[in-house]
C-alpha cells in the first residue's frame, strides 16, 4: 500500500520539474534535494497510511517470542515508512481516586528514530471489541485518526500494484462528479483482483466467482440497479460525509455481523450515491481450503439472516420505488432465500418421487396411457430442470472470463471446471448457505467464524471438513 507515497513523489517530480530533468531520468531528481524534499512533503501532506492493529500493545508488552516476533515487525515497517500510522487500544491498570481501574485508550503511534513514538491517546469509556463486533469496532476506534477527504478501507490480505497507484488521483476525481440529482458519490467502489486462483482447484472455482461478483456483478448493481453497496474492501469512501453521519461501519452485536454492507445502507438511506469503477483494482487474496470456504460461507450467510431481520433492510425496502426495491431483494436477502427454496425444493422433489414410487402411482402413471401424455405431469416430473438451474448460475462466470479472456478460454474454462467437479463444490456451497441462513431466521446465534486465510497445502479428511462447522 506503500506504493501510493512513492506514485505521488514520482508524480510531483514529473509534473514540478523541468522538461531536461524528465529525459534525465529519475537519478536527476535524486540527486537534487530539493525535488526530495518537496516531493516528500506534498506525499505526508496527501496520504497517511492507518493500520488498527488493536492487539499492537499487548505484544508489545508479552513476553511470548510469537507475539515479540509481530511486534518487531510491525515496528520495523514505521520505521522504514514515514507515512505508516499504527493504532491499538491500550489497556492499563491505574487508580482512581485511591481505586484501581482498567482503563482503555486508543493510540496512534508512528515510527521514531528506534522504537515507536506516540502521537495521540484518546481515553475509551470501556473495550471496545467486547461491546460490539471485533472488526467494525477495530475500525471505528482507528477512523478518529484519519485526516484528509477520502478514506480507503484495505484489509489485511489485500495488496496493491504500483501501476494501480497512479490512478488513484484520476479516481478521487470521481468524488467531484455529480450524478443524478447533482448529487457527487459517497463511495467509489473498485474492483478486485483475485491472486490466490492457481493455490488448488477450490481456490480456483472460488477464484472465478469472486471475480464475476466483483466485475461484472457489481457494474449491474451500480447501473442500471442502482442497488450497489459496499461489500468489503477496498471501496474509498467520502470521509467527511461518512465521519458525519454514524462511521463507515455499525457494530451492534450479532446484528451487525456482516459490518461491511451495513456501511453502504447507511450512506444510501441518508442520500450517498455509490458508484462503481473498474479502471483501477487492489489484489486480494481469498480463502483456498475446503475448510476455510464453509468457514466464510457460514459466516456470510449468518450475516444475510441477520440483514433480513435489521431496521435497515425494513427502511430501505419501505423507501425504495417498485423496481429498486426488488433489485434490491434479489440482490442481498432475496439470493439467500432463494438459495435456501431450491435446496428445500430438491429435497421436496426427490420425497415426492419416493412417494410416488413406494405407493405404486409410478407404475399406474407408466401403465396409463392418459396420464403418460399429460404434459403438465410430465414437465413436473423432469429431472433436467435442477441441472439446468446450476447452469444458469455458473453463467455470469463464463460471461466474464469471456469479456476479459476471450470466449474460447471462457468455454475451455468451463468444461475443465466440470471435470474437476465443480458442480460438487457449488453444490456443496449452496447447501451450506441454506443451512446457516435457515438457522439464524429461524434461531439466531450468529457469530463471528474466523477463517484465518493460511496458506492450505496439506489434504484434509472428509469427517474434518463435513464436521468442521
Amino acid at each position: 500500500m506503500m506504493y501510493y507515497r512513492q506514485a505521488l513523489e514520482l508524480q510531483y517530480c514529473l509534473e514540478f520539474s523541468e522538461d531536461s530533468a524528465i529525459l534525465g531520468g529519475f537519478q536527476v531528481f535524486e540527486d537534487d534535494p530539493r525535488y526530495i524534499e518537496q516531493a516528500q512533503a506534498l506525499a505526508n501532506m496527501k496520504f497517511t497510511y492507518v493500520v488498527s492493529c488493536q492487539i499492537y500493545g499487548a505484544q508489545k508488552k508479552s513476553s511470548d517470542a510469537r507475539d515479540r516476533s509481530c511486534y518487531l515487525n510491525i515496528l520495523n515497517l514505521m520505521l522504514t515508512y514515514p507515512s505508516l500510522r499504527v493504532a491499538y487500544i491500550d489497556e492499563r491498570e491505574e487508580t482512581v481516586k485511591g481505586i484501581s481501574q482498567k482503563l482503555y485508550y486508543s493510540v496512534l503511534v508512528k515510527g521514531g528514530e528506534k522504537l515507536d513514538e506516540e502521537i495521540y491517546r484518546i481515553k475509551l469509556p470501556g473495550p471496545p471489541t467486547e461491546i460490539g463486533e471485533g472488526k467494525p469496532e477495530n475500525q471505528n476506534h482507528a477512523i478518529i485518526f484519519t485526516r484528509g477527504e477520502a478514506l480507503q478501507t484495505i484489509d489485511m490480505n489485500q495488496d496493491n500494484y504500483f501501476e494501480e497507484a497512479y490512478k488513484m488521483r484520476n479516481v478521487l476525481e470521481e468524488l467531484l462528479k455529480p450524478r443524478r440529482k447533482g448529487r457527487e458519490p459517497s463511495i467509489l467502489g473498485l474492483r478486485e483482483h483475485i491472486f490466490t486462483g492457481s493455490v488448488s482447484s477450490l481456490a480456483w472455482f472460488m477464484s472465478n466467482q469472486e471475480t464475476s461478483f466483483v466485475t461484472i456483478g457489481q457494474r449491474i448493481l451500480a447501473n442500471p440497479l442502482r442497488v450497489r453497496f459496499h461489500y468489503g474492501h477496498p471501496d474509498i469512501f467520502d470521509r467527511i460525509f461518512h465521519v458525519t453521519r454514524g462511521g463507515i461501519s455499525k457494530a451492534s452485536k450479532i446484528i451487525n455481523l456482516s459490518e461491511d454492507i451495513f456501511a453502504g445502507f447507511n450512506s444510501t438511506l441518508r442520500g450517498g450515491y455509490v458508484t462503481h469503477h473498474e479502471y483501477i483494482q487492489v489484489g486480494k487474496g481469498r480463502d483456498v481450503g475446503m475448510n476455510q470456504i464453509s468457514a466464510f460461507e457460514a459466516k456470510v450467510a449468518n450475516g444475510n439472516g441477520e440483514q433480513t431481520l435489521s431496521r435497515d433492510a425494513y427502511r430501505l425496502g419501505r423507501r425504495f420505488d417498485f423496481y429498486r426495491m426488488l433489485s434490491f431483494y434479489f440482490t442481498t436477502v432475496g439470493f439467500y432465500f432463494s438459495s435456501m427454496v431450491t435446496v428445500l425444493t430438491v429435497y421436496v422433489f426427490l420425497y415426492g418421487r419416493f412417494y410416488m414410487v413406494m405407493s405404486g402411482l409410478e407404475e399406474e402413471i407408466l401403465e396409463n396411457a392418459t396420464i403418460r401424455q399429460s404434459k403438465a405431469l410430465e414437465e413436473a416430473l423432469a429431472t433436467q430442470s435442477v441441472f439446468q438451474l446450476g447452469l444458469l448460475l455458473v453463467l455470469p462466470m463464463v460471461m466474464e472470463i469471456g469479456l476479459e479472456k476471450g470466449f474460447r478460454t471462457a468455454l475451455g474454462d468451463f468444461v475443465i471446471m466440470q471435470l474437476q467437479l465443480a458442480s460438487v463444490f457449488f453444490t456443496f456451497q449452496l447447501g451450506t448457505k441454506a443451512h446457516y441462513f435457515g438457522r439464524t431466521i429461524l434461531h439466531g446465534g450468529s457469530k463471528y467464524r474466523a477463517t484465518g486465510r493460511g496458506f492450505v497445502v496439506f489434504h484434509a479428511k472428509f469427517g474434518d471438513n463435513y464436521t468442521v462447522l
